[in-house]
């Protein structure tokens, strides 16, 4: 009788997508004293790094690269074998095995998909035209377009489009962002924080258009005509698509696991079979913070903190996912940061600092802090945000004059009780 996964000695880890949470976890497991062999698959051909600087610094000057995660040597090193440029194409789970695209088979003990997620493209003719902004050569290719003068046309007001947006003004393209929404990062960002980034785009330049989405691309000799959905026609001479993603489930669905919003996990990102973990943007997690809700958070952050989580629990413990979400933004002199969920939020409460920084929590029925966000020049928002993490996880009730009080240090809401207040 074949031994169930959870009795077999765990002798080998195969990890699929050497990404942000896919490496972290090779290295994690290292660094937790296990022996057994690891292997690595990634999809890229470069050594694996980090991706929030892909629509910020390696879009702005060039020649510049992204931060490395680990290095081939490293990895030798650590007797982790790195597999990349080759796909992963099919999960055995009778008998833990994945299949590469080179033909290759790989046993595993304990297998984790960390697969990440790929780019929407937009529904409509030509969409195939429009580029993408998921990986370093995506930003390579994109950086070499963006020259003075050239005309830039990018669909999507969300993160990506916006700093993409903001890199290319200030190397003085034209640029034009339509957002089929009436508003700019309608998912994510409150609209208060929303309305400050929009005004930044617009004194840059910037012609945002919203409500408006594209009906039509067509590839003209060497420039591209976008037909927008007010009737009106324009030649731009590159496009980019940034409008959300479709987390990458093809290899998890092979092993019939169970797919919910992306690979369903559960608070120790185990999946459905006892042998296969996930993590990073591939999968959706219950949330204990809010109600066990489903989410899957496309977050730098929480990709590193699901790495960590998932190494321990991979090698036997029984550790729960409960990282506040959290994102930040880099836009002209702009920069943003959120924790938490607003969506969340049935009520909010504006906070004016001194010195001009202005930030807005969310807060439910019951009165506790379930989000904040916070816009200023620098990083001047980001103790106030660390704090509200605090108060978030703590699921901290507050009173609403107290969260607007300028005076008061968020401190001492994170102490549980209000404290003197404490002059800026």
């Amino acid at each position: 009788m074949r031994q169930s996964p959870l009795q077999v000695e765990l002798r080998r880890v195969v990890i699929v997508g050497a990404g942000d949470c896919g490496t972290r976890v090779a290295l994690n497991l290292r660094e937790r004293g296990f022996l057994g062999d690891i292997t690595l698959v990634g999809e890229e051909p470069d050594a694996p790094y980090e991706r929030p600087e892909l629509s910020k610094s390696v879009l702005t000057s060039d020649g510049a690269t992204p931060k490395a995660i680990t290095s081939e040597v490293q990895l030798g090193e650590l007797g982790i074998t790195w597999l990349p440029n080759v796909r992963a194409v099919a999960i055995d789970s009778q008998n833990q095995t994945v299949a590469l695209a080179d033909a290759r088979s790989l046993e595993y003990d304990r297998l984790l998909v960390a697969t990440g997620a790929r780019a929407r493209r937009p529904p409509m003719p030509g969409a195939d035209i429009a580029r993408s902004l998921r990986s370093l050569s995506d930003a390579v290719a994109l950086r070499g377009h963006l020259r003075a003068g050239a005309r830039l046309l990018v669909i999507g007001g969300g993160f990506i489009g916006l700093e993409a947006a903001a890199t290319a003004l200030e190397r003085g393209c034209q640029v034009t962002v339509v957002e089929f929404a009436e508003r700019l990062m309608s998912r994510v960002v409150p609209n208060m924080i929303a309305e400050h980034i929009h005004s930044r785009h617009i004194a840059a330049g910037c012609d945002l258009r919203l409500g408006v989405g594209v009906e039509h691309l067509k590839q003209v000799e060497d420039h591209t005509v976008a037909t927008l959905s007010d009737g009106s026609r324009s030649s731009f001479d590159i496009v980019i698509a940034g409008i959300g993603a479709i987390p990458n489930t093809e290899l998890a669905a092979t092993a019939r696991l169970s797919i919910a919003n992306g690979i369903a996990v559960d608070g120790q990102l185990r999946t459905s079979d006892p042998a296969i973990y996930a993590a990073g943007d591939c999968c959706s997690i219950p949330h204990p913070i809010y109600d066990g809700a489903r989410l899957r958070v496309e977050a730098w952050q929480s990709a590193i903190t699901q790495a960590d989580v998932a190494a321990e629990n991979i090698l036997g413990g029984s550790r729960t996912f409960d990282s506040i979400p959290w994102f930040w933004s880099d836009q002209y002199d702009l920069h943003l940061q959120i924790a938490g969920l607003h969506s969340f939020a049935s009520r909010e409460v504006v906070r004016r600092r001194a010195d001009g920084a202005e930030l807005l929590f969310g807060l439910d029925a019951a009165g506790r802090v379930v989000s904040a966000s916070g816009v200023a020049q620098g990083l001047s928002v980001s103790r106030d945000i660390s704090v509200a993490s605090s108060l978030i996880a703590a699921r901290t009730i507050v009173q609403p004059s107290d969260l607007s009080d300028p005076s008061l240090d968020l401190r001492s809401l994170a102490r549980g009780r209000r404290g003197e207040p404490v002059r800026s």
